[in-house]
């Protein structure tokens, strides 16, 4: 079972999504569990609460939501993070890594992806200069995704930055920034 969009590039974009981004609190957890759900990841793969409450605190990561703009009642339709990754026990280097990101499937394709990504680039370009992300081969809307912001292919292996992934290969992706 994948846990990534499927690719459509013909599908066609839908009208943009009128959103604000903000950083994640922990009164937001909730909604990110409920986006993961809806997304159809499995329980396995679904982070948990403590968890992203860990990565909310922690300030050497950006987390953020999506809320929907306009709405009597706005919701979070998205989210994603960053990581610092420091621990270097595989093949990725040292570095910021963009970490996740996931669109409630009722939000796809109106621009929501490309807002938080690009928010977490200007995240990690005010720190260094340098962005990194690993990928799973296989997960050609995420790799089309991030083609806008230069990233390029540096390598390919089974695991990178502790993950494992689906297929075993995995693709560690690198964008220059300018400070």
């Amino acid at each position: 079972m994948t846990v990534f969009a499927a690719y459509s590039p013909d599908a066609g974009a839908l009208a943009p999504a009128v959103v604000s981004l903000r950083p994640a609190t922990k009164g937001d957890v909730d909604a990110i569990l409920r986006i993961e759900v809806a997304a159809g990841r499995p329980a396995g793969s679904v982070g948990s609460a403590d968890g992203y409450r860990r990565a909310i605190a922690d300030p050497d990561r950006c987390v953020l939501v999506a809320v929907s703009d306009g709405a009597e009642h706005p919701v979070v339709v998205g989210w994603a993070k960053t990581h610092h990754h420091t621990d270097v026990a595989d093949p990725a280097p040292a570095g910021h890594y963009l970490a996740g990101i996931t669109v409630d499937p009722a939000w796809r394709r109106r621009g929501v992806a490309a807002a938080l990504t690009d928010a977490r680039m200007q995240w990690i370009a005010a720190r260094c200069d340098e962005a990194f992300y690993v990928v799973n081969a296989q997960n050609r809307a995420s790799i089309d995704l991030h083609t806008r912001w230069g990233f390029t292919e540096v390598l390919r292996a089974p695991r990178l930055t502790g993950v494992e992934f689906e297929g075993g290969v995995g693709m560690l992706m690198r964008a220059s920034l300018d400070r």
